[in-house]
């Protein structure tokens, strides 16, 4: 190969690879439904600039350190999310951003107990670091959402905002979703069909491990995935399954 064709090749590479990096950077129109079951967040470019969150504050009668039994999944589906919810502040990353068009996201990896009283606010906890902050921001696009998710839950199952986050990054990238723009065209939608799109996505993965969260008129707020202690897929307890499979579910579609 001679040199002006290798120079070529080299072109050629360059304009593909700038192509890919635009796309990755600015999607616009449809996002394919492939690559939606792939990972929600496929397209997300976390901000480098951002308003820094409260740190909270837990009062001591908050405070349970009971012992941790099982953990819980907590996906959000972020159009009926930002529906009721978009015009707060802390939400303007996830509903009101350019950056991404935000399907489900982490609203949270939640440890649990066999009783009634999950354990929460375990220990004190400080502000979260910037840089820590901007690694997760395209899982759980909201800085305050995740200086809540550490203080409440995550100082009851890890020592540092890094490793908790590490694992809830871990148990997020496992899911893989369903054609969710399908789901939003079907006019008679059930929290079966809900439970059955997810099952058919990841192998392993059964009905009775599916809790579909839904509000009023139906529309899906949350599908949250029960975990055993070693983060293994298991089946949620009887009361917290959410709608029943016969229920009708409504579902926004993405912007």
């Amino acid at each position: 190969m001679g040199r002006f064709d290798v120079r070529l090749l080299s072109l050629a590479f360059g304009v593909v690879v700038g192509a890919a990096t635009l796309l990755y950077l600015a999607p616009h129109g449809p996002v394919p439904a492939e690559i939606q079951a792939a990972q929600q967040a496929q397209y997300c470019v976390a901000p480098t600039d951002f308003v820094m969150p409260r740190v909270e504050r837990a009062n001591p009668d908050q405070v349970r350190r009971t012992a941790v039994t099982r953990y819980t999944l907590a996906l959000s589906w972020s159009p009926t999310f930002c529906a009721a919810h978009g015009d707060d502040a802390d939400n303007a990353m996830q509903c009101g951003s350019e950056l991404a068009r935000f399907g489900f996201v982490l609203h949270g990896l939640w440890p649990e107990t066999d009783g009634r009283d999950w354990p929460q606010y375990c220990a004190p906890t400080r502000a979260i670091a910037r840089d820590t902050l901007r690694v997760h921001l395209c899982m759980t696009p909201s800085p305050q959402l995740l200086q809540h998710e550490w203080a409440r839950h995550g100082s009851c199952m890890a020592a540092t905002p890094e490793a908790y986050f590490d694992e809830a990054e871990r148990q997020y990238g496992r899911v893989h979703f369903p054609d969710m723009t399908a789901l939003s065209a079907n006019e008679t939608l059930t929290a079966g069909d809900v439970r059955r799109a997810f099952v058919a996505a990841n192998p392993g993965l059964e009905r009775p491990m599916i809790s579909v969260q839904s509000g009023r008129g139906g529309w899906l707020d949350e599908v949250r995935l029960c975990l055993d202690r070693r983060f293994a897929w298991a089946a949620c307890p009887v009361g917290e399954r959410g709608a029943s499979d016969g229920a009708r579910i409504r579902v926004t579609a993405r912007r």
